[in-house]
């Protein structure tokens, strides 16, 4: 059977929970993004936090090994479609939590015109009937990488890969 694996928090919860401004700032990117909690704003949180923190560490070391882990941060996000692949560790630094929400699923599936909003983004991918490189994708903070953004469209299986479907008229027609 094998042990049960033991889940671990992917983000930290704030400090001060009730800080107004901090409350609002979250608010506004979880409507303009679509999210479903804050949780998964506190997760894109962690995921620049950690690339932060590398980026720091590597500006403490010495240039060889400044310039090795460099290249190994900005090739990650490069991949990921952040940043160019001629960023330098203060890029890395000033990158915002926005820059990742901009990379996931459902907001890149909104920005294309698959969906009418943000949320409908979100179903569409729940739902199924969304595929990145011909596979079938229904986590909506899948982050898309640079070469899979051309290659996002509609499951072979949805009934939506047909233009005749009343959604994608309705998306046509606004």
């Amino acid at each position: 059977m094998g042990d049960i694996k033991k889940v671990k928090k992917k983000y930290l919860t704030p400090r001060k929970l009730w800080d107004k401004e901090r409350l609002h700032n979250e608010i506004v990117l979880i409507g303009k993004y679509g999210l479903r909690n804050k949780r998964e704003l506190w997760r894109a949180q962690a995921i620049l936090r950690n690339f932060r923190k590398r980026a720091r560490k590597a500006m403490a070391l010495p240039q060889e090994e400044r310039e090795k882990q460099r290249k190994e941060i900005v090739s990650k996000l490069y991949r990921w479609g952040i940043l160019p692949l001629d960023a330098t560790l203060d890029d890395v630094l000033a990158l915002t939590v926005e820059s990742f929400l901009e990379r996931r699923l459902q907001t890149i599936i909104a920005a294309k015109g698959l969906a009418k909003s943000i949320y409908q983004a979100r179903q569409l991918i729940v739902h199924g009937h969304i595929a990145v490189a011909g596979r079938r994708v229904t986590r909506p903070s899948y982050i898309v990488n640079r070469w899979e953004e051309n290659m996002i469209n509609y499951a072979s299986t949805s009934p939506l890969k047909s233009p005749d479907h009343p959604v994608r008229k309705a998306l046509v027609g606004s």
